[in-house]
């Protein structure tokens, strides 16, 4: 039951089982400032930010010949960005963008993984605003370089008509490519992180308090093996989210990668 979120918390004492819905996402202000409120999701992402910076300042202020510690477990996950993500997706250019891709991947990560901390117990990016602002950041990112390395309308042009086509195609492919790479590209790298972890986190809730209402609250004959379901589906559903939490990251940073490699490169 460690991922159910503080909401759930109210509902597991009552003695009707009731199915977990959006109450899970929807926070009141802890605390407020004028019209602005700070909810636990926001205090959760400040953290995950403060984790982020940190684990960087112990695994590479004062790197040593030998790793150890944060530092060979940051030196780790940096080469693996590096060979799976940015080289493959951009090219030999790749490394200029490691540090952006890299704390993408590592904050992206921590953000998922809040949903399965202790006294978190929330994933940040089950809010889409999160995913939003990053992919919203990416995609500013990408026309920069696109306008920088190709030309305002150059970009343009790669972009919205590929070489090699009939001419008479470019009437119908122009305008799919310019809703493609310009309005469903930036839309589904956020809404495909934010979807997995909004899905996730609800199915754990679900058997957890199953798990919960017929094995403490509600005890009978008959209720009894649903509650066993929900326990053992509930460290299912853990040990299967935290794998989908880091592949999520993976393919963030990944998708990230690629549109900086098509706005780089004109033949990506």
């Amino acid at each position: 039951m460690s991922s159910l979120s503080g909401n759930a918390g109210t509902l597991l004492a009552a003695e009707e089982w009731h199915a977990p819905g959006l109450w899970l996402f929807q926070w009141k202000p802890l605390v407020e400032i004028g019209p602005f409120g700070i909810t636990k999701p926001m205090i959760l992402a400040f953290i995950v930010v403060l984790v982020v910076i940190g684990f960087f300042w112990a695994a590479f202020s004062k790197p040593q010949p030998v790793p150890k510690g944060a530092q060979m477990w940051g030196e780790y996950a940096y080469t693996f960005v590096r060979d799976q993500i940015a080289r493959p997706m951009i090219g030999k250019d790749g490394d200029k963008y490691l540090p952006l891709l890299f704390t993408l991947f590592v904050f992206v990560w921590i953000m998922n993984l809040m949903s399965v901390i202790p006294l978190a117990q929330f994933p940040v990016t089950s809010r889409i605003a999160y995913p939003a602002a990053l992919a919203i950041m990416v995609y500013l990112y990408m026309l920069y370089l696109g306008f920088k390395h190709q030309g305002f309308l150059g970009f343009f042009k790669n972009k919205l008509f590929p070489p090699g086509m009939p001419k008479w195609i470019y009437i119908i492919l122009a305008p799919l490519e310019f809703l493609t790479n310009f309005i469903v590209n930036p839309f589904t790298h956020a809404v495909r992180l934010f979807g997995n972890m909004f899905a996730g986190h609800i199915l754990i809730a679900m058997f957890a308090i199953t798990g919960y209402h017929f094995l403490v609250v509600a005890v009978s004959p008959l209720g009894l093996p649903l509650g066993i379901v929900g326990a053992v589906m509930t460290v299912v559903m853990v040990a299967f989210e935290l794998l989908i939490q880091a592949l999520q990251a993976y393919v963030f940073a990944m998708l990230a990668a690629n549109y900086i490699g098509g706005a780089v490169h004109a033949e990506h």
